[in-house]
């Protein structure tokens, strides 16, 4: 059974700072589609059509009739492990520096055999495993074998922390600290075991409802920061750039209307100001820094978070201007994440339904509420995705988006939403 990680000693000054290794990342286009499923915590494999035959490792035709028509399916993981062994020498640089490191042989029930990487809690073979699809520090989908159960402290496991974002022990900035959202995140990183938690205020004369309570837990501490001042946020990179390990951007500006119902532009200009300039501003003063300690051992710097909408996929006219300026963040963080992807920084986009703010008083349930976006938060930065549609109605969006986005565009201009 997993220990649970002790708090890591405090950074040598004097030592050099490691520069970040990448695990190798060549795929073929046809294994993207296993990247594209881990990334939303997924295990998916290729299976025929014709014969019904699962497909590893993916290929373009199937092994068994040689049928092209192989499509993606979920898959449980289930399997019997057969054989362990460990490396002991690479000629990688990623993986000489992580020796000694288990792999093993798993067969799944559903038929293919697959080389996997071994979480530390899986014994010795023969014994039942979960296989599982998980990101690597270069972005791309690797195999971990688990333990049939979940255990105490899985999370500590060395391998899978080195993949994930777990913010144990780690130092958290919180962009809008003042909001429900923003309060609720900055009480989930508490309870997550964040060793310290900023939350960004914009305007101190504001003191809304549960933030005192908020500042008085020792983990918490208020930081000066306007997303829409360019000022504000270089001064606060300059002073915790170097320190923050998990920036999560929730400050967002959000007005119901389309075009027609809100005239002038002022209201649109305070979203994009805010959701994507903001997005912007922040980036370029915290970007470099995380980069540069993005191998700073068990407490590196390791993710940002963005918290988008699900309206960005396709505009929703009743919020018109605010999904488009969600639109163009999600544009943004694919930038964002390319870049950071350099140096390991894992780029996770939140797309939630409809939350139950002021902005969404209106609309009639199903809403997510403030804890539920928070718990999706802490869940996505443990599993080491890049996208995640926490809720009912983003998770119906996402189906019908990918059955076909012009009719998804077609059913909310007609007043389609929630159904």
């Amino acid at each position: 059974m997993s220990m649970p990680m002790m708090r890591p000693k405090r950074k040598n000054p004097i030592l050099r700072t490691r520069v970040m290794n990448l695990p190798p990342s060549a795929r073929g286009r046809v294994a993207l589609g296993l990247t594209a499923a881990a990334a939303e915590g997924r295990l998916m494999l290729q299976v025929c059509e014709r014969c019904a035959s699962v497909q590893y490792p993916p290929r373009e035709a199937c092994s068994g009739c040689l049928s092209p028509e192989l499509r993606w399916r979920e898959q449980t993981g289930e399997g019997e492990l057969l054989a362990v062994t460990i490396l002991r020498h690479s000629n990688d640089l990623y993986f000489r520096e992580r020796l000694p490191w288990r792999i093993g042989m798993v067969k799944l029930d559903t038929g293919p055999t697959l080389i996997v990487h071994l979480h530390g809690d899986v014994a010795e073979a023969p014994r039942r495993v979960r296989v599982g699809a998980r990101l690597d520090r270069s972005g791309q989908a690797v195999l971990i074998a688990f333990p049939e159960q979940e255990i105490p402290h899985m999370a500590d496991d060395p391998v899978l922390r080195d993949m994930t974002s777990d913010p144990k022990f780690r130092k958290v900035l919180i962009t809008d600290g003042k909001s429900p959202v923003g309060q609720a995140v900055a009480r989930a990183m508490v309870k997550a075991g964040a060793d310290i938690v900023w939350v960004g205020v914009a305007e101190p004369w504001k003191k809304p409802a549960g933030f005192d309570e908020l500042l008085a837990l020792p983990q918490v501490s208020a930081v000066p920061l306007d997303v829409t001042d360019s000022k504000s946020v270089q001064t606060l990179g300059g002073e915790l750039g170097g320190k923050v390990d998990i920036v999560i951007s929730n400050a967002e500006v959000h007005r119901s209307f389309g075009i027609a119902s809100r005239p002038g532009t002022d209201a649109a200009r305070d979203e994009m100001e805010v959701n994507y300039f903001g997005l912007l501003r922040l980036s370029q003063a915290f970007g470099g820094a995380l980069k540069a300690r993005a191998a700073d051992g068990p407490t590196s710097a390791t993710a940002w978070v963005n918290l988008l909408s699900i309206y960005a996929l396709s505009n929703f006219p009743p919020h018109g201007t605010f999904s488009a300026s969600k639109a163009a963040a999600l544009s943004l963080t694919q930038c964002l994440r390319a870049e950071m992807r350099q140096a390991g920084i894992r780029v996770i986009n939140l797309f939630p339904g409809p939350i139950d703010d002021e902005w969404n008083q209106t609309m009639p349930p199903p809403k997510l509420a403030p804890a539920a976006v928070a718990s999706a938060i802490v869940k996505a930065l443990r599993d080491g995705v890049e996208d995640v549609y926490p809720g009912e109605v983003a998770q119906e969006w996402l189906e019908r988006w990918r059955e076909n986005p012009k009719v998804l565009e077609r059913e909310l201009a007609l007043g389609g939403a929630q159904s």
